[in-house]
């Protein structure tokens, strides 16, 4: 039995969510990348609530290629959370490889302060 790519992604996910878990002092950033977007959202999971979340669906967010665009997520997602007094992260890939898109939104999000 082969798994679809969705079906192996998911199980990665759930295999790095076992070891990673955010708190109100140190929350997870969780990244989510569809085909046209990137999202990224910084967690609490001991009271299950979304602190705040960044995507490149905002007006904020200029034109670019993808990873520049993904870089620009990163930038935003940080300074939104040094703006809440949020200066540690724990950072969630969600299952994809750190390359490319998910890469370049860590690195953003760590020039503009976030440390992790």
């Amino acid at each position: 039995m082969s798994l679809t790519k969705s079906d192996r992604r998911q199980r990665i996910r759930f295999r790095i969510r076992k070891s990673i878990s955010g708190t109100a002092t140190n929350p997870r950033l969780s990244v989510f990348r569809s085909n046209k977007e990137i999202y990224a959202q910084i967690i609490d999971d001991v009271n299950g609530v979304t602190l705040l979340a960044a995507s490149s669906r905002e007006k904020e967010i200029g034109k670019g290629t993808n990873v520049e665009i993904a870089a620009a997520v990163g930038k935003l997602v940080a300074e939104k959370a040094l703006k809440a007094g949020i200066e540690t992260i724990t950072f969630d890939r969600g299952g994809y490889l750190y390359h490319g898109r998910i890469k370049s939104l860590a690195e953003g999000a760590r020039a503009a302060g976030l440390k992790f």
